[in-house]
């Protein structure tokens, strides 16, 4: 039986004889079916359309395809002294990109920031034998549930020293940015995803409730955002997709952009 992955989104479901009827996770309002209809593939078939990619991302390792797959999304490996984690997820794997983790240490966790970049979460748990690090908030978004999977709950979540989960609702109530609190350049960072994109002139930062389909956040949100990020030192915020990343000054530029957001709703 084959573990069918949206083509949209990228979700992966439990193996099955035929695809899913139906995706949920674009049929949420947060996301979309795509124009042309539901549509399935599975890993071995991305293994011939969207081979693994392996790219320096100022400072970090990200892992992702060429082409790009469903949303785009690229993992980051963060390695400390302490733990290695692997900070969101992206669909394609392979033997050469386990073998390679491996060899830099294999990682500790895999933390994902929601449920759009769950997708192949499971494979890579079973292939890196690492639990993976969701917060309970997103517990219906799972599409595949696993014995890999860990729920956490609360704010924040310690994976190791200077390794720190922490909630941030917005996009979803679940969703998690990871702070890591000596950074590649030992003045923190914060790996975001998209609870916080980086905005296309990689200066700013927003919080929707869906970016697809523009539907933002309240005043009352974004300031509980920045009550989370402002006790957080860090000087870069790595977003989602390959290069979206503000790099140096990026506190600054993160509560600029709070102030932007609440001035534009008022």
């Amino acid at each position: 039986m084959q573990a069918f992955i949206c083509v949209q989104c990228g979700t992966q479901y439990p193996p099955s004889e035929a695809p899913p009827a139906r995706c949920p996770i674009c049929e949420d309002v947060r996301q979309y079916v795509r124009w042309e209809g539901q549509a399935w593939t599975a890993l071995d078939e991305l293994a011939r359309t969207h081979p693994v990619h392996w790219e320096e991302d100022h400072g970090l390792w990200g892992i992702g395809s060429k082409p790009a797959f469903a949303i785009g999304q690229r993992a980051l490996l963060v390695r400390t002294p302490r733990a290695n984690v692997l900070w969101d997820c992206s669909a394609p794997l392979d033997d050469a990109t386990v073998e390679r983790i491996k060899a830099m240490g294999g990682v500790t966790a895999i933390a994902i920031s929601h449920c759009h970049y769950y997708t192949t979460m499971v494979e890579w748990a079973e292939r890196l034998d690492a639990p993976i690090l969701l917060h309970e908030a997103n517990r219906d978004w799972v599409m595949r549930r696993h014995p890999s999977i860990t729920w956490w709950a609360g704010e924040s979540c310690a994976i190791a020293e200077g390794l720190t989960l922490y909630r941030c609702p917005g996009h979803f109530d679940g969703g998690t940015i990871l702070h890591w609190a000596e950074g590649p350049d030992g003045k923190g960072a914060l790996l975001a995803g998209d609870i916080l994109q980086v905005t296309q002139d990689r200066r700013h930062v927003s919080v929707m409730f869906s970016y697809p389909n523009l539907i933002p956040v309240n005043a009352a949100t974004i300031r509980s955002v920045e009550a989370i990020v402002a006790p957080l030192a860090f000087d870069r915020v790595y977003g989602a997709w390959w290069g979206r990343n503000i790099i140096g000054n990026a506190k600054d530029a993160v509560a600029a952009s709070f102030d932007r957001y609440l001035a534009a709703i008022a």
